[in-house]
């Protein structure tokens, strides 16, 4: 039993490097640092949290401008489709006074020309019920081009062969 004297001993020396006095002062300071920590790390996952929520919220809207943008190109896609069909094509020429051409003539590179041209006529129109309720459009004749007979072909001159000029309305749609 000689071993409990020494502990005892030891432990009077410990006791001695430990303050005396009450510990709560000491312990203040510490919990004040950790619920500070604590409630500084609550707010800073609650900003996070609300940034977090407003992208998702723009992103939310983005994807349904997304969508209605898409429709909407869509849409247009099948108008443009649409007016460039061929009996869509020929039907407004028609409405605008045009004719199919006649034969053609070509000019080869020694300058003679191959072929006879010819005056275009207009064929009868198609007669089609409308299909909404839009206003017909009637539709007259084309005015005749008087056009001579084709000349005897030297290899100075070429007979010029005269056509209605039309520009092409430009597209929207980017490749086409």
């Amino acid at each position: 039993m000689s071993r409990v004297p020494q502990l005892r001993g030891r432990a009077a020396q410990l006791a001695r490097l430990l303050p005396a006095g009450p510990t709560s002062a000491a312990r203040t300071p510490f919990v004040l640092l950790i619920v500070v920590l604590l409630g500084g790390g609550l707010i800073v996952l609650l900003m996070l949290n609300s940034a977090l929520n407003e992208g998702s919220f723009q992103l939310s809207k983005l994807r349904k401008e997304t969508t209605e943008l898409t429709d909407e190109q869509q849409e247009l896609e099948t108008t443009v489709d649409g007016y460039s069909a061929p009996d869509a094509l020929e039907r407004r020429a028609r409405e605008l006074g045009m004719v199919p051409g006649g034969p053609p003539a070509f000019l080869d590179p020694d300058g003679k020309v191959r072929g006879t041209p010819g005056e275009a006529t207009a064929a009868p129109a198609p007669v089609t019920a409308p299909a909404s309720s839009k206003p017909t459009v009637s539709l007259s004749p084309a005015p005749s081009v008087s056009t001579s007979p084709a000349p005897s072909v030297s290899t100075s001159a070429a007979p010029r062969v005269s056509t209605p000029q039309t520009s092409p309305s430009p597209s929207t749609t980017p490749g086409r």
